[in-house]
């Protein structure tokens, strides 16, 4: 509930912003207009109050430096606050009126009460671990029937179940899980090999894995503890050529890098991930000497592009 309003740098940026959180609100400023300084201070109150991860996000976007949106959206007027709602805007106030910027926010309370966890990949209320400012949930670019996962244990849930933006069942607080298993997990050993396939080219810049093992039984699986990424790929690696290609980054995870939510936040080297396509997700090994490795959610942070066409990303069969 503290996150102040997030400052757009690109229209990839804002994109991305508008497909992964339900509802946004944007103050068009200039550095320039005496206005839009008199009310700044209004609009950061309220965004530190009522910004919700997935479900409402504050930004700020200056006009000069992005005039490409400020004409998409005919702002003329400065300061113009837009409200969207599911990324089509729904309602716009002109000028430092903090009147009606206040009347705007008193629905925005009620609807934000109203707004539960999600069940489709990038929304949702639950928060495995902090986005860094400036970046969005793009977990939702995931193009869900290209991904395929290798070594899965045939008892295990979907690949898809990764992407799912409910709170694993494994975090309940009364003990109970879904009888139907809401996470992923290998079968002969400790290694899963996971491609993913974007719907559009993407910027990475942050991995998020929730590994939530249970505690205490004899043959409980282990966390991820090496892995290899590789990007551009258009299909699945196998094992041996995964060990024998060298990776676009190697990530060791320590046991100190998971959060209480069982959840790794793992940076990656950014201007590597400039214009993804496909991520391979190795699981070389997890970190300790259990014989499986557990995934139960995975989030992808970062900057969404334009839509492209998927055909470029069809798996070949095995007849070609």
């Amino acid at each position: 509930m503290s996150q102040g309003p997030v400052s757009i740098s690109s229209k990839e940026q804002f994109t991305g912003i508008l497909k992964s959180s339900k509802i946004v609100v944007a103050d068009f400023y200039a550095d320039w207009c005496g206005p839009c300084k008199q009310i700044a201070p209004l609009y950061e109150t309220l965004a530190k109050s009522l910004s919700r991860p997935g479900a409402v996000t504050f930004v700020k976007i200056n006009s000069d430096n992005n005039s490409d949106i400020a004409s998409e959206y005919s702002v003329s007027a400065l300061p113009t606050f837009l409200v969207f709602r599911d990324g089509k805007v729904d309602e716009t106030i002109r000028g430092a009126n903090p009147a009606q910027l206040k009347k705007v926010v008193e629905k925005l309370v009620t609807e934000v009460g109203s707004l539960g966890e999600g069940s489709g990949s990038g929304g949702g209320d639950w928060k495995p671990a902090e986005i860094p400012k400036g970046y969005s949930d793009i977990t939702d670019e995931v193009e869900l029937r290209g991904c395929e996962l290798l070594n899965a244990a045939d008892d295990a849930g979907p690949v898809k179940v990764l992407f799912d933006s409910s709170k694993p069942s494994a975090l309940n607080r009364d003990g109970n899980t879904s009888p139907k298993k809401d996470f992923v997990q290998s079968g002969a050993d400790d290694q899963l090999l996971l491609f993913i396939p974007f719907q559009s080219v993407v910027k990475l810049h942050t991995l998020q894995i929730t590994s939530l093992p249970p505690q205490g039984e004899e043959d409980a699986p282990a966390r991820p503890g090496v892995i290899h990424l590789y990007i551009n790929r258009p299909q699945n690696m196998d094992f041996s050529e995964a060990d024998d290609t060298e990776p676009t980054q190697a990530i060791e995870i320590n046991a100190g890098d998971w959060n209480s939510n069982g959840t790794a936040n793992i940076p990656l080297r950014f201007v590597k991930f400039q214009k993804t396509t496909s991520v391979i997700i190795y699981v070389q090994k997890g970190d300790g000497e259990a014989e499986t490795v557990r995934i139960d959610r995975l989030r992808l942070i970062g900057d969404a592009g334009a839509k492209r066409e998927m055909g470029k990303l069809q798996k070949v069969g095995e007849d070609e």
